[in-house]
């Protein structure tokens, strides 16, 4: 009696086993009609079987400067590049660099700063970020410069209160600026005793001034100090 009902369940299985090989096998040559396009006689390998759910609908593809052109016009970026760029003229009222001088931004986003120096007729500007945004921002590490040491005039570290190792973050902007050159830095608004703190990190460097500002729409504070040691 057991080895029929074996025999049985062996059938049994064999035949879902059967039935479920040739599901799986209509399933797979069976074309997705909203996948491709009925009336090509000859469709594609690629447009028969999408890879994933981004492929069921059509993606137009966007250049770099038609994708600038409608980020440039925003509120939002108009608003802080306009506060740069108030910033920028302050420094070169005060001769901290003119349009002759090399700049180095750090921190510079998606490159507000970068636009607000070459309004006012700085070609040299050099910005760099984890994230690069191409034309205006190439991608480096801020805490490792790929640049030598003294290249320029000014070096601006935007969001030195952000960066992981802010005394590695300040060394690489006091390396790659000349001895006479500017260093300047902003963080979130503080009084003077956290001034002192921050110009602790400068190593090579002399303090100028601080002053509280409005950056990006938040209250920050500006240090500036000059280079006065380069080895």
């Amino acid at each position: 009696m057991e080895k029929h009902v074996e025999k049985f369940l062996k059938k049994i299985s064999f035949a879902s086993i059967t039935i479920a090989t040739l599901t799986l096998l209509l399933l797979y040559l069976q074309i997705p009609d909203t996948c491709f396009d009925p009336s090509d006689p000859d469709p594609k390998p690629h447009t028969r079987f999408p890879k994933s759910t981004c492929d069921f609908t059509h993606r137009t593809y966007t250049s770099i400067d038609k994708r600038n052109r409608r980020l440039w016009s925003t509120k939002a970026w108009t608003t802080t590049l306009s506060s740069y760029s108030s910033l920028f003229k302050t420094l070169q009222a005060r001769n901290y660099f003119s349009n002759y001088s090399r700049v180095l931004i750090v921190s510079a986003g998606p490159g507000q700063p970068v636009q607000a120096l070459t309004g006012l007729g700085v070609d040299d500007v050099t910005a760099v970020e984890l994230v690069d945004s191409p034309p205006l921002v190439s991608r480096a590490d801020p805490h490792n410069l790929p640049f030598f040491d003294g290249i320029f005039d000014l070096g601006f570290g935007v969001y030195l209160d952000r960066a992981l190792f802010p005394g590695r973050y300040v060394a690489q902007i006091e390396r790659t600026v000349r001895i006479g050159g500017v260093c300047v830095v902003t963080v979130e608004e503080c009084g003077a005793d956290e001034v002192d703190e921050i110009v602790k990190l400068f190593k090579k460097s002399r303090f100028v001034d601080s002053k509280n500002v409005i950056l990006a729409g938040e209250r920050r504070t500006r240090i500036v100090m000059i280079v006065e040691n380069n080895s």
